[in-house]
């Protein structure tokens, strides 16, 4: 069986590791396709190097356009590659355009698709992702489910049954990898002069929150009220949609709010370790809290990972300063011996199991 596995966002980088390296490892013919979504070379050079990748087999040249002619990119450019390279199934990953134009370039093709992270739902068609998730679940061959809610949503729009598997979030598989590493090798406590649980992380990139400017300013000062008022700091790697609307808005960040750059993930990894909460408006990001064990702030009215907000890990808010500081200090409070919802660490190794069980099936 061949497959070619497809990333595009550095989400996909670090969730796809755990199967990229079991292919390697199982010496399983596959392929991996970089469609250039977010597109640096010492960032992307980290990723794969932290989980000891190599480097993709194609990488297209999609980054810095508008959503469409990004979509119609990597349709031109996955029917090349795909021409050239038939694979037996192509997998895709969550809900970028890097799942949604790899998927419909291969069901006009005939090819097998497996959605990874599939059934997720914010029930908002105001966000783009949610648009993505919809139509490459329903395009879909094998639609690996990270928990059963998920495989709910999906039995609840008329999917198959049949074509639903629940096995986990690969997220689990990498941060179990990973977290030794970082521990063992990471300087970025060192570097910035941080204690542990002395400080909390700021995640920011939507474009409901960074693309406004009055919202932008007003999540920034009421998070600087916030570390005033509790005598803390927050660590604020800037996403580089971000930092260019910073600049644009002509916005500066409070003195209580340390921007540093977009950070390599054993570095991320340890400063997620280590913080007292992480604020976000990240749909990995919660994953990810979730499962090392801090408390988590979600910046947003909704979220398409209900199970961190089940077991408590998590907490949604809005952006006027009462409701965060009720969120911090609900956060701080709870216990974190929360069970995770997302899987024991197996789910690369059943995606696969399942990949070669029905490699001639075409559901």
């Amino acid at each position: 069986m061949k497959i070619a596995i497809v990333v595009g966002v550095r989400p996909e980088f670090i969730k796809m590791a755990p199967f990229i390296k079991l292919c390697q490892e199982k010496k399983i013919d596959h392929y991996v396709i970089h469609t250039g979504q977010h597109y640096g070379d010492d960032m992307d050079k980290q990723f794969f190097d932290n989980f000891d990748l190599g480097t993709p087999d194609y990488v297209l040249d999609t980054h810095s356009t508008s959503p469409v002619t990004q979509i119609v990119k990597m349709i031109t450019g996955m029917e090349n590659i795909l021409s050239e390279n038939r694979p037996d199934l192509v997998l895709v990953y969550g809900d970028s355009n890097s799942a949604m134009g790899p998927a419909l370039a291969c069901t006009k093709m005939g090819i097998s698709i497996g959605h990874v992270e599939a059934g997720l739902r914010s029930f908002d068609r105001t966000m783009p992702e949610e648009i993505n998730r919809v139509v490459v679940d329903h395009i879909s061959d094998f639609l690996f489910a990270p928990t059963e809610v998920c495989k709910k949503n999906l039995t609840n729009e008329g999917i198959n049954l049949n074509r639903i598997f629940v096995t986990g979030n690969t997220v689990v598989d990498s941060i179990f990898y990973i977290k030794d590493i970082a521990k063992n090798t990471s300087k970025i406590l060192d570097s910035l002069k941080l204690d542990s649980s002395k400080f909390s992380i700021l995640t920011l990139h939507r474009p409901s929150n960074v693309d406004d400017k009055i919202k932008l300013n007003k999540i920034l000062k009421n998070l600087d009220l916030l570390c005033d008022e509790f005598s803390t700091k927050i660590i604020f790697p800037i996403h580089p949609r971000t930092k260019k609307n910073l600049e644009i808005f002509g916005l500066s960040i409070p003195k209580n709010i340390i921007a540093v750059p977009p950070l390599g993930y054993l570095d991320f990894v340890q400063l997620q370790n280590n913080s007292q909460v992480i604020f976000t408006d990240s749909g990995s990001i919660q994953e990810e809290a979730c499962i090392i064990g801090i408390p988590c702030i979600t910046i947003r009215d909704n979220t398409e990972r209900p199970e961190s907000i089940e077991v408590q890990a998590n907490t949604l808010t809005k952006s006027d300063f009462q409701s965060i500081k009720q969120a911090f200090k609900k956060q701080i409070q709870i216990s974190t011996n929360w069970k995770n919802p997302y899987g024991d660490g197996t789910a690369s190794q059943q995606i696969l199991d399942i990949c070669l069980k029905y490699q001639n099936l075409k559901h």
